[in-house]
């Protein structure tokens, strides 16, 4: 055998070492790697993609359960759709309250400061709800359309036109001449929502501060398209509730 057939060998021998060495490397020493990747895929979903909300109040029974003793419904809410588009009417979105609907938010967070920095922490990968006001509801007009009720059956009118809306829930019959407020009245005066927001209702009708509840305030009650959080798209909990949450567009009926 030659010398330099010698040193092929022995280099082969040193590379195939190499390779099992890399092979036989403990699974504790890959771990911190694996939870770190993990990790950054995380808080770019969370970041990009979408993330998990808790429904708190029952004002979108019975679509979304939030009702007192019953299991309030996770939802994953995605955030992609209105990267190239706004919220459409139907569209079931969450987003952050405008200043008159946070009178009475009171923050999440803990008031001990490390406490606080470790939820603040473990929110940017989507493991602790946001510290903000986040409120879920269906648009039901958007810039440029003006809604009011009601016509003579109590529905809603956006641009002139009665909506009758199949996810809509009323305790109480329709009095006419009746405000809309907590004794079941539904009627408010025309709104016309200025570009660039929503007037958004809770399909329990009875049961929901919604842009009616705000309609006094400097925005007339309609949410900024800016502060919409992403588009509620499927119910992830509990089991017996999984299923998609359907974008129902009242104005095409």
């Amino acid at each position: 055998m030659s010398v330099s057939d010698s040193d092929d060998e022995g280099f082969k021998r040193r590379r195939g070492r190499r390779r099992s060495e890399k092979k036989q490397r403990p699974f504790w020493q890959e771990l911190p790697i694996l939870i770190v990747i993990a990790a950054v895929i995380a808080a770019l979903m969370v970041t990009f993609v979408g993330r998990p909300y808790v429904i708190p109040s029952q004002s979108m029974e019975t679509t979304l359960h939030g009702c007192a003793g019953c299991t309030g419904d996770r939802i994953y809410v995605q955030k992609l759709s209105y990267y190239w588009g706004d919220p459409e009417p139907g569209d079931v979105v969450v987003f952050v309250g405008p200043p008159s609907w946070n009178t009475h938010y009171q923050s999440i967070r803990s008031d001990n400061a490390v406490v606080r920095g470790v939820q603040n922490f473990f929110s940017f990968f989507g493991l602790v709800p946001p510290d903000e006001n986040d409120l879920v509801k269906r648009v039901i007009a958007v810039g440029g359309q003006t809604v009011e009720c009601c016509d003579t059956q109590g529905r809603v009118l956006v641009d002139g036109k009665p909506l009758d809306e199949p996810y809509a829930r009323y305790i109480f019959p329709y009095v006419p001449g009746q405000p809309y407020g907590p004794s079941g009245g539904r009627e408010f005066k025309p709104v016309k929502v200025p570009e660039g927001h929503l007037w958004v209702m809770g399909d329990n009708r009875n049961e929901s501060a919604d842009s009616r509840a705000h309609i006094s305030d400097e925005l007339q009650g309609t949410v900024p398209v800016d502060n919409v959080r992403g588009k509620a798209v499927f119910k992830i909990w509990p089991p017996s509730r999984i299923g998609p949450v359907r974008s129902q567009n009242a104005q095409e009926n």
